[in-house]
């Protein structure tokens, strides 16, 4: 144990939070798998407690590995990254796969093992560096809009418009994103503005189109429309379409202040996606407010530690790195709360580490790897400069 303890670099807090929000996320699973057993028929609640377990494992190895790599190295990865994700996000759209009764063009298989992978989450990864790495490019030189059109906003809308046709949540999380880091990362705010106001437009007509002609739509319009009415206008939407919110919401009123106690959910058996979208009402019924704001006070503790590891940090491109990739982890879980509570419309977006999954565990852990790096001194990048346009002398980490 003290010979692993020595090889941990980068920020030993983000390591501890990281670890007691895994370790945690045992009890709300196992309770809630409950469903999966009884109600879906689905395996044993220890065998999905062993399977969130070896997710979590090699989610952990993935860490290990990658807070390794000299943050710099990631500039030139991403210009790898990028082509391979556009390839494998257009693949997807071709393929629909079944998952926990979700039927949708957002999962491939990997060979050989038979596991489930979300493209968009890695996507979303990629998307960040290489938004990161252009914005690094031109800090200290004036940019027109015309020339960051092909190297930053075409890669945006690529990515954006392949995620929207069966995943449009998530496609408007990461545009979002990318728009925030570009204007954290010192974008010209006249040319941002134009594209905030181009992009409001743009949303507005697909709105319009949304609830005026949905057939022209993706198939997924359907279910898009009602999440938007039943959050407008919660009193006059079906039973149907209410029930699962008004589930979470009965949960979260059964919780009260220290709760049922773990393994003690009622609604867990009647609540879908109990174990992954609406774990945290779950949460909140088993341990109470206490536990959602102990809960809280973790994901935003990892927030602040996130934003001292990017002030920290000696080079834009490392600033911007840990701002794009671990900013979105928060952002994320605070939107799962957030519907839970229905302060949001619902978007099947997991909870970070405690819900149970598969890709979307490993790509946090992605994620939390690349943060880590860059809060290991070490692996900063050197004060010489290079063409980072060239993948090879970036690999070579001579930058």
């Amino acid at each position: 144990m003290k010979a692993l303890m020595k090889n941990l670099r980068g920020d030993r807090a983000i390591w501890g939070i990281v670890a007691l929000l895994a370790i945690f996320s045992f009890l709300p699973v196992y309770s809630a798998s409950t469903n999966l057993v009884y109600v879906k028929d689905s395996g044993t609640a220890l065998g999905h407690l062993v399977k969130h377990g070896v997710l979590l494992f090699l989610g952990f190895m993935i860490i290990f590995a990658v807070h390794r790599i000299p943050a710099h190295y990631f500039k030139g990865l991403s210009l790898i990254g990028l082509p391979i994700i556009l390839c494998l996000l257009g693949y997807t759209l071709t393929v629909e796969t079944n998952i926990g009764g979700v039927s949708a063009n957002r999962w491939i298989t990997i060979p050989v093992v038979g596991i489930p992978f979300q493209t968009s989450t890695l996507a979303s990864v990629v998307l960040m560096i290489w938004v990161a790495r252009y914005l690094s490019k031109i800090r200290d030189r004036q940019v027109t809009f015309q020339e960051s059109i092909l190297p930053l906003w075409l890669p945006i809308a690529l990515v954006v418009g392949l995620i929207l046709p069966a995943n449009f949540s998530t496609a408007a999380i990461v545009g979002a994103l990318a728009f925030l880091l570009c204007f954290l990362g010192g974008y010209p705010l006249k040319y941002l503005t134009v594209m905030v106001v181009t992009g409001g437009i743009l949303a507005s007509m697909f709105l319009f189109v949304l609830f005026k002609a949905p057939e022209v739509l993706p198939d997924r319009a359907g279910t898009w429309k009602s999440r938007i009415e039943t959050f407008l206008n919660p009193d006059e939407a079906s039973a149907d379409a209410n029930r699962q919110v008004n589930y979470a919401k009965m949960a979260v009123a059964q919780g009260g202040i220290v709760g049922k106690g773990a393994g003690k959910s009622v609604m867990k058996n009647i609540l879908s996606q109990s174990t992954s979208d609406f774990i945290f009402a779950i949460i909140i019924e088993e341990y109470g407010l206490i536990g959602g704001l102990g809960l809280l006070f973790f994901y935003l503790l990892l927030l602040f530690r996130i934003v001292v590891v990017a002030n920290s940090a000696e080079t834009i491109f490392t600033k911007l790195l840990v701002i794009g990739v671990g900013v979105p982890i928060v952002f994320q879980a605070l939107i799962n709360m957030a519907v839970v509570v229905q302060l949001f419309p619902t978007t099947g977006q997991p909870l970070p580490l405690i819900s149970m999954g598969g890709t979307s565990i490993w790509m946090t852990c992605l994620a939390i790897g690349i943060v880590l790096s860059a809060s290991n001194k070490k692996t900063e990048e050197p004060a010489a400069e290079i063409d980072d346009t060239n993948p090879l002398e970036v690999l070579s980490g001579q930058i």
